[in-house]
C-alpha cells in the first residue's frame, strides 16, 4: 500500500457525507488556525527559511515544491503530531500530505495573487475536498481485480 492511498483510505472512511465534516478540511483548517491564518503560516515559513517557497504558492507563477522533513521544518514536529492525530495517521503520512498539497492549496486559497484577509477560508478549504481527494485517487496504483 502505497503512502498516498493510505492516507487516502484514512480520510476516505473518515469524510462520509458531510464535506464541512472532512478531515482534509478539518487538518488543513487547523494548521491554518493554529498558525495565525494565511499571514501567520506565512510568517512560519519565512522564519525557517522557505518564505521563497510559500510566496511562490500565493504568487500568479509556478508553485515550488517542499518536502517533507521542511514540513517538519517549518512546523514543528509537536504541531505535525497533532495534526495527524486528528486523522489517526502516521506523522511521516501527515508531513508527506502536506508536502504534496500544501502548495497548491494555499495557490487556490489566493486565486488574486494575494492574501485575502476577508476571504471565507474554511468554504474555500471545503470546495477544495474534491479535488484533493481526487489528486489522491488519481495518484493511488489501481491494483486489478484479483482472477
Amino acid at each position: 500500500m502505497s503512502l498516498l492511498s493510505s492516507v487516502f483510505d484514512t480520510l476516505n472512511a473518515k469524510a462520509g457525507d458531510n464535506p464541512e465534516a472532512n478531515p482534509l478540511v478539518s487538518m488543513l483548517g487547523n494548521l491554518l488556525a493554529q498558525s495565525g491564518g494565511l499571514e501567520g503560516l506565512m510568517n512560519k515559513f519565512s522564519q525557517a527559511g522557505f518564505g521563497n517557497a510559500f510566496s511562490s504558492w500565493i504568487g500568479t507563477g509556478p508553485n515550488q515544491p517542499i518536502s517533507a522533513d521542511q514540513i517538519q521544518k517549518v512546523l514543528g514536529s509537536d504541531q505535525v503530531k497533532g495534526l495527524a492525530a486528528k486523522l489517526g495517521i502516521d506523522p511521516g503520512l501527515a508531513s508527506q500530505f502536506l508536502a504534496e498539497h500544501l502548495p497548491n492549496t494555499i495557490d487556490r486559497l489566493t486565486p488574486e495573487g494575494r492574501i485575502d484577509p476577508n476571504a471565507n477560508i474554511q468554504q474555500t478549504l471545503t470546495g477544495l475536498v474534491p479535488l484533493l481527494l481526487g489528486k489522491l485517487t488519481a495518484s493511488t496504483p489501481q491494483t486489478p481485480p484479483a482472477v
